[in-house]
């Protein structure tokens, strides 16, 4: 009843701690430490994602380690995860003998005799994961790992509500940079070139470019790109191809696998650059399509009805920045033809 009321009390400390206005680094923190005492623990390490591959993890949150261990590199996580995610936990009960585990000589050095580690999800998504480090080789219950699997839920919410303020300022930023510059810059390049790398970073997403259409309304040319090779991008003109005909009549539309779509131009080109999820979007000045704004995936994405909105309201401000440089150049013309025949306006006189 005492190891049970623990953890309750653990896990309430961290719900009231998750519901302030506490900062995401500190709730961490004070995770890995209710992992450590209420399990009586040596120590405890929060891993997270670095990329969207998912593919490297860094420490985030750590506590009970001295300063000269090192983690193992972070590319090297990437086969546990796997495991992780098909057991829903792992547990190396002999660091000394474990053929599976990596780094396994500053483990011992450390004097870390059994680890058990549980995944980190954010809306079913895994984006890291909580091990637990004990001196003695150790087994776990059920209840224990059902409590540190808790705790790593809590850790999920904590970063998800963080990535959501975060992601509200960003957007905010985003807007507020866009519309300055439409408003005060005539460099259309650059405002462009400004957007598609914004709303990659804000999306967290491998490149985006922007693509205008032709005279003829059948080629896409390239006016903005961000992440892309220069081969990829030197591969071939782009038509108006299927994967992106909704788009091109003002809807967005998600190209899940890039790489088997049919509708999709250069599929090989794609999956050597590896991209997977595509997001288009239309760019109108006025009411007329005149292009597409495109999110490059790195992984399988499933974009939220939120994101398609802002990457959408973006491309929208794109299109009044275009039509904006449009009015002004039609303006310039206006006032040259003007001073060309000023003789005709004083003959008036």
């Amino acid at each position: 009843m005492s190891e049970r009321n623990d953890y309750i009390k653990a896990i309430s400390k961290v719900s009231r701690a998750l519901s302030t206005t506490i900062e995401r680094d500190k709730l961490l923190e004070m995770i890995v430490k209710s992992a450590v005492d209420t399990m009586k623990a040596k120590a405890a390490c929060l891993f997270l994602a670095t990329d969207e591959t998912k593919e490297e993890y860094a420490a985030v949150a750590q506590t009970g380690l001295s300063k000269s261990y090192v983690h193992a590199a972070p590319g090297q996580m990437a086969s546990a995860m796997k495991l992780l995610k098909k057991d829903g936990f792992i547990h190396y009960r002999d660091v000394a003998k474990d053929e599976h585990i990596q780094n396994k000589e500053a483990k011992i050095k450390e004097g870390i005799g059994s680890i058990l580690v549980v995944p980190v999800l954010v809306r079913d998504e895994m984006i890291g994961n909580l091990a637990l480090y004990t001196e003695n080789i150790r087994d776990f219950s059920e209840k224990e790992i059902e409590f540190l699997t808790v705790l790593a839920e809590q850790g999920g919410m904590a970063i998800e509500r963080a990535r959501l303020i975060e992601r509200l300022r960003n957007n905010a930023r985003i807007f507020l940079e866009m519309a300055s510059s439409i408003t005060a810059s005539t460099d259309i390049k650059t405002i462009l070139q400004t957007l598609t790398e914004d709303v990659a970073k804000a999306l967290g997403v491998k490149a985006a470019t922007i693509r205008l259409l032709d005279e003829n309304r059948v080629v896409l040319r390239l006016a903005a790109s961000y992440g892309l090779s220069e081969k990829y991008l030197k591969k071939g003109p782009i038509s108006a191809e299927k994967s992106i005909a909704q788009a091109l009549q003002g809807k967005p539309v998600v190209v899940k696998d890039a790489s088997t779509d049919s509708g999709v131009q250069y599929r090989n080109e794609k999956k050597e650059e590896g991209i997977v999820t595509i997001l288009s979007v239309p760019i109108k000045s006025r009411d007329e399509v005149i292009g597409v704004l495109r999110l490059y995936s790195a992984v399988a994405r499933e974009f939220r009805e939120s994101e398609i909105t802002f990457v959408t309201a973006l491309a929208y401000m794109g299109g009044v920045a275009i039509q904006n440089m449009s009015l002004l150049s039609m303006l310039k013309d206006d006032v040259k033809d003007l001073r060309e025949n000023v003789w005709i306006f004083k003959s008036w006189f």
